[in-house]
Protein backbone atom coordinates (compact mmCIF):
# COMPACT_ATOMS: atom_id res chain seq x y z
CA UNK A 1 0.00 0.00 0.00
CA UNK A 2 0.95 3.49 -0.24
CA UNK A 3 0.14 7.10 0.03
CA UNK A 4 -0.29 9.50 -2.57
CA UNK A 5 1.30 13.22 -3.03
CA UNK A 6 0.61 16.15 -5.79
CA UNK A 7 2.54 19.11 -5.74
CA UNK A 8 1.47 21.93 -7.77
CA UNK A 9 0.19 19.92 -10.00
CA UNK A 10 -0.64 21.49 -13.61
CA UNK A 11 -1.60 19.89 -16.41
CA UNK A 12 -2.37 21.55 -20.17
CA UNK A 13 -3.40 20.71 -23.44
CA UNK A 14 -1.77 23.08 -25.37
CA UNK A 15 -3.33 26.41 -24.21
CA UNK A 16 -6.00 25.47 -22.14
CA UNK A 17 -4.87 24.54 -18.64
CA UNK A 18 -7.65 21.82 -17.21
CA UNK A 19 -5.61 21.54 -13.42
CA UNK A 20 -4.42 24.56 -12.08
CA UNK A 21 -2.03 23.97 -9.43
CA UNK A 22 -3.12 21.31 -7.15
CA UNK A 23 -0.98 20.01 -3.84
CA UNK A 24 -3.21 17.45 -2.21
CA UNK A 25 -2.00 14.57 0.07
CA UNK A 26 -4.12 11.24 0.27
CA UNK A 27 -2.60 8.76 3.40
CA UNK A 28 -1.91 5.12 3.11
CA UNK A 29 -4.89 3.51 2.99
CA UNK A 30 -7.09 6.52 2.95
CA UNK A 31 -10.35 5.87 0.30
CA UNK A 32 -10.61 9.64 -1.11
CA UNK A 33 -13.20 10.40 -3.57
CA UNK A 34 -12.96 13.50 -6.38
CA UNK A 35 -16.13 15.11 -6.99
CA UNK A 36 -17.66 18.23 -8.70
CA UNK A 37 -20.02 19.08 -12.02
CA UNK A 38 -18.66 17.41 -15.50
CA UNK A 39 -15.60 19.40 -16.84
CA UNK A 40 -13.84 19.89 -13.48
CA UNK A 41 -10.73 18.08 -13.69
CA UNK A 42 -11.55 15.23 -12.08
CA UNK A 43 -10.85 11.94 -14.19
CA UNK A 44 -8.06 14.45 -15.71
CA UNK A 45 -6.45 14.49 -11.94
CA UNK A 46 -6.68 10.84 -11.94
CA UNK A 47 -5.49 10.00 -15.25
CA UNK A 48 -2.61 12.01 -14.08
CA UNK A 49 -2.01 9.90 -11.02
CA UNK A 50 -2.45 6.70 -12.88
CA UNK A 51 0.65 8.02 -15.99
CA UNK A 52 -2.32 7.76 -18.38
CA UNK A 53 -1.48 11.46 -18.70
CA UNK A 54 1.91 13.29 -18.33
CA UNK A 55 2.11 16.25 -16.30
CA UNK A 56 2.54 19.66 -17.58
CA UNK A 57 4.00 20.70 -14.08
CA UNK A 58 4.55 19.81 -10.53
CA UNK A 59 4.74 16.11 -8.97
CA UNK A 60 3.03 13.29 -8.30
CA UNK A 61 4.58 11.09 -5.89
CA UNK A 62 3.09 7.36 -4.87
CA UNK A 63 4.48 5.72 -1.75
CA UNK A 64 6.87 8.71 -1.38
CA UNK A 65 8.38 7.95 -4.63
CA UNK A 66 7.87 10.63 -7.84
CA UNK A 67 6.40 9.27 -10.90
CA UNK A 68 6.62 12.10 -12.70
CA UNK A 69 8.74 9.90 -15.78
CA UNK A 70 7.43 6.38 -14.31
CA UNK A 71 5.14 4.21 -17.00
CA UNK A 72 1.78 3.73 -15.89
CA UNK A 73 2.59 -0.03 -15.83
CA UNK A 74 5.29 0.35 -13.21
CA UNK A 75 3.22 2.76 -10.83
CA UNK A 76 1.54 0.09 -8.73
CA UNK A 77 -1.70 1.02 -9.78
CA UNK A 78 -4.80 -0.44 -11.36
CA UNK A 79 -7.24 1.52 -13.00
CA UNK A 80 -11.24 0.75 -12.68
CA UNK A 81 -12.95 2.33 -16.10
CA UNK A 82 -16.21 3.46 -16.36
CA UNK A 83 -17.08 1.31 -19.16
CA UNK A 84 -16.03 -1.84 -18.26
CA UNK A 85 -13.25 -2.87 -21.18
CA UNK A 86 -13.59 -6.70 -21.46
CA UNK A 87 -12.37 -8.59 -24.28
CA UNK A 88 -15.80 -10.10 -25.65
CA UNK A 89 -13.89 -13.32 -26.87
CA UNK A 90 -12.27 -14.27 -23.09
CA UNK A 91 -14.26 -16.15 -20.36
CA UNK A 92 -14.38 -13.90 -16.92
CA UNK A 93 -11.18 -16.31 -15.88
CA UNK A 94 -9.39 -14.99 -18.62
CA UNK A 95 -10.40 -11.59 -18.72
CA UNK A 96 -9.66 -11.17 -15.32
CA UNK A 97 -5.88 -13.05 -15.74
CA UNK A 98 -5.21 -11.52 -18.97
CA UNK A 99 -2.87 -8.73 -17.61
CA UNK A 100 -0.80 -11.25 -15.23
CA UNK A 101 -0.22 -13.49 -18.98
CA UNK A 102 1.07 -10.24 -20.66
CA UNK A 103 4.03 -9.54 -18.46
CA UNK A 104 4.78 -13.31 -18.10
CA UNK A 105 3.22 -14.39 -14.84
CA UNK A 106 3.11 -18.19 -14.13
CA UNK A 107 -0.28 -20.14 -14.77
CA UNK A 108 -0.25 -21.28 -11.23
CA UNK A 109 0.26 -18.20 -10.20
CA UNK A 110 -2.34 -16.57 -12.30
CA UNK A 111 -5.21 -19.40 -11.90
CA UNK A 112 -4.25 -18.48 -7.72
CA UNK A 113 -4.71 -14.61 -8.22
CA UNK A 114 -8.22 -14.72 -9.81
CA UNK A 115 -9.15 -17.54 -7.38
CA UNK A 116 -9.17 -14.74 -4.50
CA UNK A 117 -10.17 -12.11 -6.56
CA UNK A 118 -13.27 -14.10 -7.31
CA UNK A 119 -13.76 -15.16 -3.66
CA UNK A 120 -13.62 -11.67 -2.41
CA UNK A 121 -16.07 -10.97 -5.19
CA UNK A 122 -18.21 -13.78 -5.50
CA UNK A 123 -17.51 -14.64 -9.12
CA UNK A 124 -16.92 -18.49 -8.86
CA UNK A 125 -20.19 -19.16 -10.76
CA UNK A 126 -19.47 -16.80 -13.55
CA UNK A 127 -15.39 -17.82 -14.19
CA UNK A 128 -16.73 -19.56 -17.20
CA UNK A 129 -18.59 -17.22 -18.77
CA UNK A 130 -18.10 -14.28 -21.37
CA UNK A 131 -18.91 -11.09 -21.34
CA UNK A 132 -22.13 -10.83 -22.88
CA UNK A 133 -23.49 -13.66 -20.27
CA UNK A 134 -23.09 -10.97 -17.95
CA UNK A 135 -25.26 -8.33 -16.34
CA UNK A 136 -24.07 -4.74 -15.89
CA UNK A 137 -22.91 -5.28 -12.18
CA UNK A 138 -21.54 -8.64 -12.74
CA UNK A 139 -18.88 -6.90 -16.21
CA UNK A 140 -18.51 -4.29 -13.16
CA UNK A 141 -17.26 -6.77 -10.26
CA UNK A 142 -15.20 -8.78 -13.19
CA UNK A 143 -13.29 -5.58 -14.37
CA UNK A 144 -12.51 -4.98 -10.65
CA UNK A 145 -11.23 -8.15 -10.17
CA UNK A 146 -9.15 -7.83 -13.11
CA UNK A 147 -7.82 -4.99 -11.15
CA UNK A 148 -7.81 -7.00 -7.62
CA UNK A 149 -5.25 -9.39 -9.52
CA UNK A 150 -2.91 -7.57 -10.15
CA UNK A 151 -2.02 -6.84 -6.45
CA UNK A 152 -1.83 -2.43 -6.75
CA UNK A 153 -0.74 -0.37 -4.25
CA UNK A 154 -3.45 1.84 -5.15
CA UNK A 155 -7.02 1.32 -6.76
CA UNK A 156 -8.00 3.94 -9.08
CA UNK A 157 -11.93 4.14 -10.04
CA UNK A 158 -12.92 6.37 -13.03
CA UNK A 159 -17.01 7.02 -12.72
CA UNK A 160 -17.32 2.85 -12.62
CA UNK A 161 -20.98 2.92 -11.16
CA UNK A 162 -21.99 5.52 -14.17
CA UNK A 163 -23.70 3.09 -16.50
CA UNK A 164 -25.85 1.11 -14.48
CA UNK A 165 -29.29 1.15 -13.16
CA UNK A 166 -30.47 2.97 -9.67
CA UNK A 167 -30.45 -0.07 -7.56
CA UNK A 168 -27.63 -1.64 -9.00
CA UNK A 169 -25.72 1.76 -8.21
CA UNK A 170 -26.62 0.96 -4.79
CA UNK A 171 -25.72 -2.54 -4.47
CA UNK A 172 -21.91 -1.72 -6.04
CA UNK A 173 -21.30 1.14 -4.08
CA UNK A 174 -22.14 -1.34 -0.83
CA UNK A 175 -19.54 -3.71 -2.52
CA UNK A 176 -16.81 -1.32 -3.32
CA UNK A 177 -17.15 0.09 0.49
CA UNK A 178 -16.57 -3.36 1.37
CA UNK A 179 -13.44 -4.57 -0.80
CA UNK A 180 -11.84 -1.56 0.68
CA UNK A 181 -12.54 -2.79 4.62
CA UNK A 182 -11.65 -6.01 3.51
CA UNK A 183 -8.17 -4.97 1.33
CA UNK A 184 -7.28 -1.47 3.07
CA UNK A 185 -5.27 -0.32 -0.21
CA UNK A 186 -5.47 3.52 -1.06
CA UNK A 187 -8.36 3.90 -3.32
CA UNK A 188 -9.13 7.51 -5.35
CA UNK A 189 -12.77 7.06 -6.85
CA UNK A 190 -13.97 9.66 -9.40
CA UNK A 191 -17.72 10.87 -9.36
CA UNK A 192 -20.20 13.21 -10.24
CA UNK A 193 -22.52 11.78 -7.85
CA UNK A 194 -22.57 13.83 -4.30
CA UNK A 195 -24.02 10.96 -2.91
CA UNK A 196 -21.65 8.77 -3.94
CA UNK A 197 -19.12 10.62 -2.45
CA UNK A 198 -21.05 11.03 0.36
CA UNK A 199 -21.44 7.06 1.46
CA UNK A 200 -17.89 5.85 0.50
CA UNK A 201 -15.41 8.31 1.02
CA UNK A 202 -12.86 8.84 4.15
CA UNK A 203 -11.99 11.91 2.23
CA UNK A 204 -13.97 14.52 -0.61
CA UNK A 205 -12.01 16.22 -2.95
CA UNK A 206 -14.53 18.86 -4.45
CA UNK A 207 -13.17 20.31 -7.59
CA UNK A 208 -14.03 23.17 -9.99
CA UNK A 209 -12.98 24.30 -12.93
CA UNK A 210 -9.32 22.53 -12.37
CA UNK A 211 -8.97 23.39 -8.93
CA UNK A 212 -9.42 22.69 -5.50
CA UNK A 213 -12.55 24.00 -3.35
CA UNK A 214 -12.85 22.31 -0.40
CA UNK A 215 -10.86 18.92 1.07
CA UNK A 216 -12.21 16.85 4.04
CA UNK A 217 -14.39 14.58 5.45
CA UNK A 218 -18.16 13.63 4.03
CA UNK A 219 -19.38 15.50 7.23
CA UNK A 220 -17.00 17.82 7.34
CA UNK A 221 -18.07 19.19 4.24
CA UNK A 222 -21.42 18.71 4.94
CA UNK A 223 -21.41 20.63 8.25
CA UNK A 224 -18.60 23.44 7.33
CA UNK A 225 -18.54 23.90 3.75
CA UNK A 226 -15.76 26.44 2.78
CA UNK A 227 -17.81 28.51 0.40
CA UNK A 228 -21.26 28.80 -1.35
CA UNK A 229 -20.25 25.99 -3.85
CA UNK A 230 -19.07 23.45 -1.66
CA UNK A 231 -22.50 24.39 0.24
CA UNK A 232 -24.20 23.35 -2.61
CA UNK A 233 -23.08 20.91 -4.43
CA UNK A 234 -22.59 18.45 -1.54
CA UNK A 235 -25.84 17.44 -0.05
CA UNK A 236 -29.46 16.58 -1.65
CA UNK A 237 -31.26 17.84 -2.24
CA UNK A 238 -29.35 21.17 -2.68
CA UNK A 239 -29.20 23.66 0.10
CA UNK A 240 -31.66 27.15 -0.09
CA UNK A 241 -29.53 30.37 -0.23
CA UNK A 242 -31.77 33.26 0.91
CA UNK A 243 -30.61 36.92 0.15
CA UNK A 244 -30.09 39.19 3.29
CA UNK A 245 -28.81 42.26 4.41
CA UNK A 246 -26.19 43.17 7.52
CA UNK A 247 -28.48 45.20 9.26
CA UNK A 248 -25.38 45.41 12.47
CA UNK A 249 -22.00 44.01 12.96
CA UNK A 250 -21.18 43.06 16.34
CA UNK A 251 -17.19 41.48 17.09
CA UNK A 252 -17.99 38.05 16.56
CA UNK A 253 -21.64 37.95 15.14
CA UNK A 254 -24.15 39.56 12.44
CA UNK A 255 -27.41 40.67 12.56
CA UNK A 256 -29.09 40.08 9.40
CA UNK A 257 -32.83 41.26 7.32
CA UNK A 258 -34.11 38.61 6.03
CA UNK A 259 -36.14 39.01 2.60
CA UNK A 260 -39.12 39.12 4.72
CA UNK A 261 -38.25 42.11 7.29
CA UNK A 262 -37.51 39.97 10.14
CA UNK A 263 -34.04 39.88 11.85
CA UNK A 264 -31.58 37.07 12.34
CA UNK A 265 -28.55 36.79 14.17
CA UNK A 266 -25.58 34.56 13.40
CA UNK A 267 -22.03 33.47 14.63
CA UNK A 268 -19.99 35.03 11.76
CA UNK A 269 -16.14 36.00 11.29
CA UNK A 270 -16.56 39.64 10.43
CA UNK A 271 -13.38 41.10 8.99
CA UNK A 272 -13.80 42.49 5.68
CA UNK A 273 -17.78 43.13 5.77
CA UNK A 274 -19.92 46.18 6.66
CA UNK A 275 -23.31 46.92 7.60
CA UNK A 276 -25.47 47.38 4.47
CA UNK A 277 -23.59 44.36 2.75
CA UNK A 278 -25.39 41.84 0.99
CA UNK A 279 -24.99 38.48 1.86
CA UNK A 280 -26.21 34.85 1.61
CA UNK A 281 -28.07 32.31 4.63
CA UNK A 282 -27.66 29.35 3.56
CA UNK A 283 -30.09 26.49 5.05
CA UNK A 284 -30.58 22.83 3.96
CA UNK A 285 -33.92 21.66 3.27
CA UNK A 286 -34.08 19.10 5.90
CA UNK A 287 -33.00 21.45 8.62
CA UNK A 288 -36.34 22.84 8.22
CA UNK A 289 -39.49 21.68 9.95
CA UNK A 290 -43.10 22.56 10.73
CA UNK A 291 -42.51 22.51 14.53
CA UNK A 292 -39.66 24.11 16.44
CA UNK A 293 -37.19 21.64 17.37
CA UNK A 294 -35.46 24.21 19.75
CA UNK A 295 -35.64 27.05 22.17
CA UNK A 296 -37.83 30.01 20.86
CA UNK A 297 -34.43 32.50 21.27
CA UNK A 298 -32.95 29.95 18.57
CA UNK A 299 -36.23 29.54 16.06
CA UNK A 300 -37.09 31.69 13.34
CA UNK A 301 -40.73 31.03 11.65
CA UNK A 302 -40.94 31.72 8.10
CA UNK A 303 -43.82 31.52 5.87
CA UNK A 304 -43.42 28.91 2.47
CA UNK A 305 -45.85 28.40 -0.16
CA UNK A 306 -45.79 24.97 -1.70
CA UNK A 307 -45.98 25.05 -5.35
CA UNK A 308 -45.56 20.95 -5.46
CA UNK A 309 -45.21 18.13 -3.31
CA UNK A 310 -43.74 14.54 -3.62
CA UNK A 311 -44.80 12.20 -0.91
CA UNK A 312 -42.77 9.36 -0.53
CA UNK A 313 -44.68 7.20 2.33
CA UNK A 314 -41.72 7.52 4.67
CA UNK A 315 -40.99 11.40 3.68
CA UNK A 316 -42.03 14.53 2.32
CA UNK A 317 -40.73 17.31 -0.65
CA UNK A 318 -42.27 20.04 -1.00
CA UNK A 319 -40.63 22.72 -3.42
CA UNK A 320 -41.94 26.55 -3.50
CA UNK A 321 -41.29 29.59 -2.59
CA UNK A 322 -40.19 31.73 0.26
CA UNK A 323 -40.63 36.23 0.55
CA UNK A 324 -40.13 35.72 -3.47
CA UNK A 325 -36.95 33.13 -3.24
CA UNK A 326 -38.18 30.56 -5.89
CA UNK A 327 -37.05 27.22 -6.13
CA UNK A 328 -37.69 26.70 -2.64
CA UNK A 329 -36.93 23.15 -0.64
CA UNK A 330 -37.83 21.42 2.33
CA UNK A 331 -37.20 17.65 3.57
CA UNK A 332 -39.50 16.22 5.97
CA UNK A 333 -38.63 12.97 7.49
CA UNK A 334 -42.54 11.94 7.56
CA UNK A 335 -45.50 11.75 5.51
CA UNK A 336 -47.07 14.77 5.59
CA UNK A 337 -50.53 16.30 4.30
CA UNK A 338 -49.21 19.04 3.16
CA UNK A 339 -51.96 20.92 0.62
CA UNK A 340 -50.05 23.22 -2.32
CA UNK A 341 -51.09 26.73 -2.63
CA UNK A 342 -51.48 27.13 1.04
CA UNK A 343 -49.14 28.91 2.63
CA UNK A 344 -47.23 26.99 6.24
CA UNK A 345 -45.13 28.21 8.86
CA UNK A 346 -41.98 26.42 9.06
CA UNK A 347 -39.35 26.92 11.69
CA UNK A 348 -35.36 26.83 10.91
CA UNK A 349 -32.88 26.28 14.16
CA UNK A 350 -30.05 29.84 14.19
CA UNK A 351 -27.32 26.97 14.38
CA UNK A 352 -28.72 24.99 11.24
CA UNK A 353 -27.95 28.28 9.31
CA UNK A 354 -24.79 28.83 7.48
CA UNK A 355 -23.44 32.77 6.29
CA UNK A 356 -21.76 33.31 2.71
CA UNK A 357 -20.12 36.73 2.09
CA UNK A 358 -20.37 38.45 -1.40
CA UNK A 359 -17.78 36.53 -2.96
CA UNK A 360 -19.17 33.46 -1.94
CA UNK A 361 -16.76 32.56 0.94
CA UNK A 362 -18.15 31.16 4.16
CA UNK A 363 -18.04 33.54 6.97
CA UNK A 364 -20.47 31.54 9.74
CA UNK A 365 -17.95 30.94 12.41
CA UNK A 366 -17.90 27.48 12.84
CA UNK A 367 -17.03 25.01 16.42
CA UNK A 368 -16.49 20.88 16.45
CA UNK A 369 -19.51 20.42 17.91
CA UNK A 370 -21.09 21.29 14.23
CA UNK A 371 -19.83 18.04 12.97
CA UNK A 372 -21.55 14.78 14.59
CA UNK A 373 -18.59 12.30 16.02
CA UNK A 374 -18.66 8.84 14.69
CA UNK A 375 -20.42 6.56 17.48
CA UNK A 376 -19.55 2.97 15.23
CA UNK A 377 -16.60 1.16 14.39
Amino acid sequence: MAGISLNRAVKRFGKIQTIHGIDLTIEDGEFTVFVGPSGCGKSTLLRLIAGLEDITEGDICIGGVNMNDVEPSERGVAMVFQSYALYPHMTVEENMGFGLKMVGEKPEVIKQRVKHASDILQLEALLKRKPKELSGGQRQRVAIGRAIVRDPEVFLFDEPLSNLDAELRVEMRIQIARLHKQLGNTMVYVTHDQVEAMTLADKIVVLRDGRVEQVGSPLQLYYQPANEFVAGFIGSPKMNFIPAMIAKKEPQSLTLTLPDGQSVSIAAHTDGVEVGQAVKVGIRPEHIFLNSQSSEENTICIEFQPDVVERLGNSTYLFGQYAGVDGFKIHLPTDEPVVTGNKVKVYMDNHNLHLFNENGLSIRQYSDADVPTQICA
